[in-house]
């Protein structure tokens, strides 16, 4: 079955040291565009984490949000920089002598000042980091995907209502097709007589061979067969879900379109006109949902 674009999905994973959360949102795109927010440390994992997620949604821009809350302290190292702090020293106490203060540098001064005491993460095992973090990440993948399915399938829903509508509707032309014909051959009939007063006989071959011209003309047998067959298409396409259908169906839709022009270009009908106007609705309908389609 089809999927749709947008969904949401979350995961969550601790391993003792730390508690990662994943959301994944994705919205519609024409491409594949995965951004991934997360802290620089494990930024190492980033292409792990693109590929786990191109296994659930091939299409769509998806955002990634890695938040990391450490439950430990084991690893974090926090060091002196012995560079700062001797140059807040010396100035400091250039400082006494120029103005004569009096006192003598404070420790918890020193102790108090930017950069003098960092934070320095401990070296990490990468294996055992990916681990902690792809598996968060698969978990809102599989529910992103659950997601999306479930909107697929009302999507797919929705396009097979549509196409069988229309469906019905090129069956009312076709019907109606038949007649424009007949109906022409007698209005021009009838529109001659006004004109010439009965005063002369209105050769019978000659309106036959106008309306035969018209017929030809105007005919949209082709049009109505290769629009009925982008229908059986659009069913077949829907329900065998083979995959990411969204690029298929968009082309299709193209050719519809296509179809439903020529015909209302060429039906020289109001009745038929107002039907087609109707189909290139139902139409459009369906290209805005198909704009959703991975």
């Amino acid at each position: 079955m089809i999927k749709s674009m947008t969904g949401f999905g979350r995961g969550e994973f601790t391993d003792g040291k730390r508690n990662i959360t994943v959301e994944i949102k994705s919205l519609n795109h024409r491409y594949s565009d995965i951004n991934i927010r997360m802290p620089r440390r494990y930024s190492f994992v980033e292409d792990h984490i693109k590929k786990e997620i191109k296994e659930f949604a091939k299409r769509g821009k998806i955002d990634v949000s890695i938040m990391v809350e450490n439950i430990t302290e084991s690893d974090i190292t926090v060091k002196l920089n012995e560079p700062i702090a001797a140059q807040y020293i010396e100035n400091l106490n250039h400082l006494q002598n120029i103005f004569e203060i009096d006192g003598e540098v404070d420790i918890r001064l020193i102790a108090g000042l930017p950069e003098v005491f960092k934070q320095i993460p401990d070296v990490e095992d990468e294996e055992a980091i990916k681990i902690a973090v792809l598996t968060p990440v698969r978990q809102a993948a599989e529910n992103l995907d659950r997601m999306r399915r479930i909107e697929g399938e009302e999507l797919a829903e929705d396009l097979l209502y549509r196409g069988n509508y229309i469906l019905d509707i090129v069956t009312r032309i076709e019907e109606k097709a038949e007649d424009v014909p007949k109906e022409y051959a007698e209005k021009l009939k009838t529109r001659i007589e006004e004109l010439l007063e009965g005063s002369v006989e209105v050769p019978e071959d000659r309106i036959l061979l106008e309306a035969a011209m018209f017929a030809d003309k105007c005919n949209i047998t082709e049009e109505l067969t290769r629009l009925k067959s982008h229908m059986v298409q659009l069913e077949k396409i829907i329900t065998a879900g083979k995959g990411s259908d969204g690029k298929k169906l968009d082309f299709l839709v193209q050719e519809m379109n296509r179809e439903a022009n020529t015909i209302g270009s060429k039906a020289n009908n109001i009745d038929i006109t107002n039907m087609m106007l109707q189909i290139k609705a139902e139409i459009e309908k369906i290209r805005e949902q198909v704009q959703n389609i991975e």
